[in-house]
């Protein structure tokens, strides 16, 4: 990062301490998914909190980038396009935290024989999250490295589609033994999950096109 903001370490410290917020939050995503499925309600309650606490203070983080961002003068010919990728980047963790609430507030009565599928889905879509973290960095330090590390973000989004979609197979074709409304209503927390994939994936196509015009 050192090569766009050699007079600005305060806003280099800033963006490391946004995405790695993002990042926590997604480990914490992944966390309290698995300790619901285990009915573990205390320690899920604790990944609650915590990323509750993580979003509230990635947004603070993001303000003051943008603050510093004009206040500096930095990067003046990219500014717009540095901006929208802090606002869809912090939609990433926005969607953890609404995800994780969804949980605590609609309860969802996952059949045990479930609990593995809903586990890999939610591993895929934090993957997603976490191959995206070294590209934004990569952006600021070393644009040409942008795209090698951005196939790893495509990768984990299909495969949670993919897992998503086994997901919805199974509820609909196998597990007669629930009514139609419990099956819709598992489907909606498959596609809570996937969302967080797809929230990687508009940042990485959006990372993507910033790259190919800062190489112009």
């Amino acid at each position: 990062m050192g090569i766009l903001f050699k007079t600005a370490d305060t806003v280099i410290s800033s963006i490391n301490e946004f995405l790695d917020a993002i990042d926590q939050g997604a480990l914490v995503f992944k966390q309290g998914v698995n300790n619901y499925l285990n009915q573990e309600i205390q320690e899920f309650t604790v990944n609650m909190e915590t990323i509750l606490n993580l979003e509230s203070h990635a947004d603070n983080i993001r303000r003051q980038i943008e603050n510093d961002l004009y206040i500096h003068s930095l990067l003046p010919q990219f500014r717009g396009d540095v901006m929208v990728l802090l606002e869809k980047l912090d939609d990433i963790i926005d969607t953890a935290k609404e995800n994780i609430l969804q949980f605590d507030v609609e309860g969802p009565k996952i059949p045990i024989e479930l609990n593995n599928d809903f586990s890999k889905l939610t591993d895929a879509a934090v993957l997603s999250v976490e191959s995206l973290i070294p590209a934004v960095r990569a952006y600021f330090n070393d644009v040409g490295a942008v795209k090698d590390k951005l196939h790893r973000v495509h990768y984990y989004e299909r495969e949670s589609d993919k897992l998503a979609d086994n997901i919805k197979r199974r509820l609909f074709k196998e597990l007669n033994e629930l009514n139609l409304s419990e099956k819709i209503h598992l489907r909606y927390f498959a596609l809570h999950i996937e969302h967080l994939s797809d929230a990687a994936q508009v940042v990485a196509d959006l990372l993507s096109i910033m790259a190919i015009k800062r190489s112009l």
